[in-house]
Parts: C-alpha cells; sequence; structure tokens
C-alpha cells in the first residue's frame, strides 16, 4: 500500500522534530530520575517486545518503576510501591514513552500502530490465532486504535480485534483519528494505570 511508505517517511521526520523539540523536556526527566535512583544507569528501562512480523526488538521507556520491578508481575496495583515518585507524574503524563521516538526513528516502531506485546504477555507469538497475527503485519506504534478505545482496561481479546480492524482500515484519515484522541486522552491523563487483569488465564496457558 502506498500509505504505508509514506506514513514512514512520516514517522522519522516527526520524530526527529520531535525529539529536538522536547530535548528540554527529556533532559529534565532524565535528571530527575537521576536525582531520585542516584544513579544514571536506571535512566532508560528496556524490555523486550514483539514486533513487525513477529521480530522481536527493544523498547525504551523512561524507568517509572525501581529496577527489578517486572518480577513482581504485569499489573500494577493501586498506590503500587513500585513505582517511584517520578515514575508517577511521567506515566500519568505519558512522558514515560518518549524515548519510543528512537524506536521509530529505528524502524522499530511507528507513531500509530497495534502496541508491541511483550514476549510472553498475553501469550507466546506461537500461540496467537492466524487472524490475531494479522496485527503483527505493521509496524507497532506509540499510540492507537485500541489505546484511544479504553487503553489499558480493555481485555486482550477485544484489544486484538480493535488492532485487527485497525490493521484493516488504515489509512492516514484514520491515522488522523487516533493521534487527535491521543492527544486529548494524554491531556486528561486516561486510561493509563493497568490495575486489573486483562487476560484469560486460560487463553494465555
Amino acid at each position: 500500500m502506498l500509505y504505508v511508505g509514506f506514513k514512514r517517511i512520516m514517522d522519522v521526520l516527526i520524530a526527529i522534530i520531535a525529539s529536538i523539540l522536547l530535548s528540554p523536556v527529556l533532559l529534565i526527566t532524565s535528571l530527575a530520575i537521576i536525582i531520585e535512583s542516584k544513579s544514571k544507569d536506571t535512566i532508560i528501562f528496556k524490555q523486550d517486545r514483539i514486533g513487525l512480523n513477529g521480530k522481536v526488538f527493544t523498547i525504551y521507556k523512561f524507568r517509572s518503576m525501581t529496577v527489578g520491578a517486572e518480577k513482581g508481575g504485569v499489573y500494577e496495583s493501586k498506590n503500587d510501591a513500585r513505582v517511584t515518585k517520578v515514575g508517577k507524574f511521567i506515566r500519568r503524563t505519558s512522558i514515560d514513552e518518549l524515548p519510543q521516538l528512537l524506536n521509530i526513528i529505528r524502524g522499530d516502531m511507528s507513531i500509530i500502530g497495534p502496541r508491541p506485546v511483550l514476549t510472553y504477555h498475553p501469550w507466546p507469538f506461537e500461540k496467537y490465532s492466524e487472524e490475531q497475527k494479522k496485527r503483527f503485519s505493521v509496524r507497532p506504534g506509540v499510540t492507537g486504535w485500541a489505546q484511544i478505545n479504553g487503553r489499558k482496561d480493555v481485555p486482550w481479546d477485544k484489544r486484538i480485534e480493535l488492532d485487527i480492524e485497525y490493521v484493516k482500515n488504515i489509512s492516514f484519515l484514520f491515522d488522523m483519528k487516533i493521534f487527535f484522541k491521543t492527544i486529548v486522552k494524554v491531556l486528561l491523563m486516561q486510561d493509563n494505570v493497568n490495575t486489573g487483569e486483562t487476560v484469560n488465564r486460560k487463553e494465555s496457558d
């Protein structure tokens, strides 16, 4: 599709410009994390995710939890002690996602697309059905159709349905709709905490 090529060019241009314009935010956030954690080694959180065509890549985020917090489980609880003071703020404002601008430039991600899933959650790549694997036929995004339709409150089977709907209807107008609705969600700080299980354990076994 012609639009996919155009989308990739726009992704890179926007990510580069955004990285420059938001450099003060990136710097201040980095310094705040260093001051709180007393270590420059904890600024960026790295994690394996499944991307385009099932290829695994490393996603980047500003660290919002204590080191090793992921061992305590995927879901965040209310007033989760693993989340740092700086982390609470950057999560609520979605600033923690800004390092993914590098993922976009590298070609791992797009600005808009299905969110990249963990290699083991909700289930391993090989356990997705052929229909579900369609969500991996485009680059994963920083935001997507599922994110503006409930984000972290949406059960995984529904999220995947929304992702597939996006893939089947991908277009410039659809992306613009998602982009502007995402801006509203970020400004209102909506649906940005995952406090309940959104995957059927029987399906993930």
